[in-house]
């Protein structure tokens, strides 16, 4: 009995060290500014005062703020420079996530912005020039960005219908690809960015080998011209997204690319039900805690790929009050209540 419990001690121990080891852990709070606007604020559970949510964050433990950037007025580019300031003041790290639309892209939705050529010599144009512009912006201001993805969850390609895989096939997404990624190169400081693809669905290894087996070709994209793979990974669109089967399929890609990877967008259920939906690890409980064993889940994942490609994760808009279900069922996935006080889950980012 002893020996046993000396081993389980062990074992929490190791488990509890792989939990900590990820180099970025991070937090999408784009919306941050526009609910300042609407009069949010945001207090930590430890303290009476209200405080900056970026500010909270940080002392929690993030290290990386995702900042999503439209050609439309929402997300503009003014808007990003100015979260990305607030961001690097509180000592986080960067990531632009790229959309190249003028509102959200998804794999449902991957719009040519209005102002845009729609032709695909009109658009790798575009497409170079707009990147090296968003780039050299963020360093001239003096918060240059560690990471950038070159489009936001593109299954199906981007810059629809002209770079739409299931309507033109690879080469023009491909084509783009190879622009946008020129287009961080020739930038300031572009040699030192992380250049990263992201695709939807970690878990379906079948989505990721159609995409990645497709997308490089001779004279257009190729492996060298990115640095790391950038997944989404929610428990809401189907009981596949297991950790197992997110674990067996970025184990596949480390190994055939040798790539570094980031589960860039994930969140669970704090309180509340998810009506209509069975949640893929259904042993996690809705709750702060699940929330915290949801995201060790992934870590865990990632901190067991080969040779330490695993590198980080992004909680998707853990302060987004007013939309607490955030594109899901689920009734609160934040990591504040409804009146900006931070949940113990906050934790997450530190543990």
């Amino acid at each position: 009995m002893i020996l046993f419990s000396l081993l389980s001690l062990l074992l929490t121990l190791f488990i509890t060290q792989l939990t900590q080891a990820l180099t970025y852990r991070g937090a999408d709070f784009s919306s941050l500014a526009i609910l300042e606007s609407s009069g949010r604020t945001y207090q930590d559970s430890s303290s009476s005062s209200k405080r900056p949510f970026e500010t909270i964050l940080s002392s929690h433990g993030t290290n990386l703020a995702r900042i999503r950037i439209w050609t439309g007025q929402e997300y503009s580019l003014d808007y990003g420079l100015r979260l990305a300031r607030r961001a690097v003041n509180a000592g986080m790290n960067v990531m632009v996530d790229l959309h190249y639309s003028d509102t959200w892209a998804d794999p449902a939705h991957q719009s040519i912005p209005s102002s845009w050529p729609r032709d695909l010599s009109g658009l790798n144009t575009k497409i170079f020039t707009y990147t090296r512009d968003i780039v050299n912006a963020f360093a001239n201001q003096g918060t240059p960005m560690q990471f950038i993805q070159i489009g936001n969850e593109i299954n199906d390609g981007f810059l629809w219908p002209t770079a739409q895989i299931s309507k033109s096939g690879f080469s023009p997404p491909s084509q783009l690809l190879h622009s946008a990624a020129n287009g961080v190169r020739s930038a300031t400081g572009g040699s030192s960015i992380k250049i990263m693809v992201h695709v939807s669905n970690g878990w379906d290894s079948g989505l990721q080998n159609f995409f990645y087996d497709g997308i490089f070709r001779p004279g257009e994209f190729a492996t060298g011209d990115f640095d790391l793979f950038g997944v989404s990974f929610y428990p809401f669109y189907g009981r596949e997204a297991t950790f197992e089967r997110l674990r067996s399929t970025l184990t596949g890609l480390v190994n055939k690319y040798n790539k570094d990877v980031m589960v860039v967008e994930t969140d669970w259920p704090a309180i509340g039900s998810c009506p209509g939906v069975s949640l893929s690890e259904n042993s996690i409980s809705i709750s702060t805690n699940g929330q915290i064993q949801w995201v060790n889940g992934i870590k865990n994942v990632l901190n067991q790929l080969p040779g330490g490609h695993g590198i980080g994760f992004v909680y998707w808009e853990p302060g987004w009050i007013g939309n607490a279900g955030l594109g899901s069922s689920c009734s609160d996935n934040l990591l504040v209540d409804n009146q900006g006080v931070s949940r113990a889950s906050m934790s997450m980012f530190s543990n």
